[in-house]
């Protein structure tokens, strides 16, 4: 098949989860012999060499909610193309990728990473009552009845009434290849061997929770646990309370910003792979626990324990006492104490293995690409 994949607002390479998702499912599908052309706003470096074919347009003035103005360029690409499949990640102010569709007669993928839905309290919808004639509903709407197929890892996010047999729902993954126990390469950060090192690798927005981790640190060294130490990678809003909090504390490190290719010997050099989501702290995750977590599959196929809150979507995910250790949000001391569960090196072992095993069969790329081809095909 010929696809055209539309993500105008992602950039290819990139470090953050949207960035490195396009590229993989870009990949992926190309890899499984199809004529891939991928849309983004152009990228951190030079494009990723191989078989996939990759347009730079990016929204105007940089601005995702400006990208349905290129949706004339779109068609035009799409003209010459001459696609099967049209996949677009999803944007209330998208609808480029359904229009392209529509004009040359292909099947129409949507993407689907974020509500569709607004969540209670939303000031978009408020917004959007206020106009009258409700036009970011009624456009997200025509977006979603367009669709062939819609790709999401909840469909609890999806307007009432869209029929089961058009969704996929599935889990987003990890590159298993790339991401192992064994891979090698610098590691941004002094290793002692007598430490158990929890990381965090993350955006840093205020929802990860990064500061609980810096938080159960020092729990822990309060505790006589000073063998514990973390390390912090990556930028965003948050990082800053979290190095202010982190202030006096030894044993904490912020490694900042790694290219994504880097990142496979950071994780593996780390002993415990920390995802402490503070949910409360995002309304639209009100809905649902949407977020399909890239670190959680990386941490995985790294063969990392995963310490995280225990949600009900996380749950599903890693097994607690199998894959690693699940914590109830609601407690302070409860990420400690779960992190303090995994000082013995074989418990370590034993749970990273498990969560290798599964991330293997159930989380890489290749699982997805899969899955996604066979609803695709099952559509042309």
């Amino acid at each position: 098949m010929r696809i055209l994949y539309c993500a105008l607002d992602q950039r290819v390479p990139g470090t953050l989860g949207g960035s490195v998702h396009v590229q993989a499912v870009a990949e992926g599908l190309a890899a499984l012999g199809h004529d891939v052309h991928a849309i983004t706003g152009g990228g951190d470096g030079p494009r990723p060499h191989g078989s996939v074919h990759w347009h730079t347009m990016r929204p105007p003035a940089g601005r995702s909610q400006l990208r349905l103005l290129r949706a004339r360029a779109v068609r035009r690409l799409a003209r010459t193309v001459r696609p099967d499949v049209v996949i677009e990640r999803y944007h209330n102010f998208g609808g480029e990728g359904a229009l392209a569709a529509k004009a040359t007669g292909a099947r129409f993928a949507l993407e689907v990473n974020a509500p569709v839905i607004d969540y209670p309290g939303s000031p978009k919808a408020a917004l959007d009552r206020a106009l009258i004639a409700q036009p970011m509903r009624r456009w997200r709407d025509w977006q979603v009845s367009q669709a062939d197929l819609i790709v999401t890892p909840s469909a609890k996010i999806l307007p009432d009434g869209v029929p089961a047999d058009r969704v996929l729902e599935i889990e987003w993954g990890a590159d298993t290849t790339r991401f192992h126990p064994g891979a090698t390469g610098a590691v941004p950060w002094p290793r002692d061997p007598s430490t158990i090192v929890a990381v965090f690798a993350g955006a840093f927005r205020t929802w990860h929770g990064a500061i609980q981790l810096v938080e159960a640190i020092k729990r822990l060294h309060a505790l006589g646990h000073t063998q514990y130490q973390a390390v912090l990678i990556g930028e965003g809003p948050e990082r800053g309370a979290a190095e202010q909090a982190a202030r006096g504390v030894r044993g904490i490190t912020f490694a900042g910003r790694v290219a994504h290719t880097d990142m496979p010997p950071a994780l593996a050099a780390a002993d415990i792979g920390v995802a402490p989501f503070d949910v409360g702290r995002h309304p639209p995750l009100a809905l649902a626990f949407y977020w399909s977590p890239l670190k959680v599959f990386e941490y995985m196929a790294s063969g990392l324990p995963v310490v995280a809150p225990g949600l009900p979507r996380l749950r599903g995910l890693v097994e607690h006492g199998v894959e690693g250790a699940l914590y109830e949000p609601a407690t302070p001391a409860a990420l400690a104490e779960a992190m303090a569960t995994l000082a013995d090196p074989a418990v370590r072992s034993r749970m990273g293995q498990a969560a290798r095993d599964r991330a293997v069969r159930d989380y890489g790329w290749d699982a997805h690409c899969r899955a996604l081809d066979a609803a695709l095909r099952a559509r042309i």
